[in-house]
């Protein structure tokens, strides 16, 4: 294919993708968490949303704005990922809330829900956060940054910009919905689903060569950290585990259990990052609001940190 034609082709595709999820976000109720629980309540995001707003298909809310500054970059080129949050005077913000042992919290997912990245960039005197990135795969993507401003009354925020990632783009099906993820030769076991409109638990049991992993090292605060991603319109929800490591009470695996709430049908794809011998690692399962999931899988574009 001559380069303008697949340019142009991509640019396309690209905009069909993008065209179809505004749609779809436009007619689809919010994602919600629950209550968190009490050793979380202080300083859960989904606690302190509340609900009030999508999480992630804003770009601006509540007097703060992504700028991205890195629209676009190159499939399996790594490249320097740059943003700023400002406030509704335009300036850059440069006090935040720590969280689970970080300022802003930085998801990447691609459209098609097969690539994710749990990133923790740097943030620059002036305001400007940086971290390096490489997507393997074209096509549209949408970066999510998680924080809480330190300004008087602020409460959490999740917001979203669209990410262009050029190179030659084949549209790729969400995977299908599996019980079983396998990563780095660890099998991740989930029990449980999500119901449009009512709580549920859902435990992910953690195992190595067929052994209980009984052992999680703690990662940011927890022994797991849950993100639930909607296809179609990639509304975002951020959970975290009942209890804490050191509370007492929470065994350091092989099970992490969170409770969670789908504000409607459809498909939600579930990324659970976990720390063992030192390394980050995730998850990833489609889930069918409304049922439990399915038959075994392997996790599409697991990865450690």
């Amino acid at each position: 294919m001559h380069t303008g034609l697949k340019i142009t082709a991509f640019a396309a595709a690209l905009a069909a993708t993008f065209g179809t999820a505004y749609g779809i976000g436009q007619g689809l109720d919010p994602v919600v968490a629950d209550r968190a629980p009490e050793s979380h309540a202080s300083s859960s995001p989904a606690r302190e949303r509340g609900g009030d707003a999508v999480g992630g298909l804003r770009i601006s809310e509540r007097g703060y704005t992504l700028d991205l500054r890195t629209p676009r970059v190159a499939a399996g080129q790594p490249a320097d990922l740059r943003f700023t949050v400002r406030d509704t005077s335009g300036r850059p913000v440069t006090e935040f809330r720590r969280e689970h042992d970080k300022e802003l919290h930085l998801i990447v997912a691609s459209r098609d829900l097969r690539t994710y990245r749990h990133l923790h960039p740097v943030r620059a005197a002036d305001g400007t956060w940086s971290t390096p990135v490489e997507l393997p795969h074209a096509g549209g993507y949408r970066v999510f940054a998680d924080f809480t401003p330190e300004a008087e009354g602020a409460r959490n925020l999740t917001l979203g910009a669209d990410l262009a990632v050029s190179g030659s783009y084949h549209p790729q099906k969400l995977p299908r919905a599996a019980a079983t993820a396998r990563v780095d030769g660890y099998e991740v076991e989930l029990t449980g689903g999500l119901r449009p409109g009512r709580s549920s638990e859902l435990r992910l049991t953690v195992s190595r060569d067929g052994a209980p992993v009984t052992d999680l090292e703690p990662h940011l605060g927890a022994y797991g950290h849950l993100v639930a991603l909607r296809s179609g319109d990639l509304a975002y929800l951020h959970v975290h585990p009942h209890g804490e490591p050191g509370d007492g009470t929470t065994p350091s695996g092989p099970e992490v259990s969170f409770t969670a709430t789908a504000p409607s049908g459809g498909s939600y794809r579930l990324f659970l990052d976990f720390k063992h011998d030192g390394v980050v690692r995730t998850a990833a399962f489609t889930v069918p609001a409304g049922q439990s999931a399915g038959a075994p899988e392997h996790a599409e574009d697991g990865h450690g940190h």
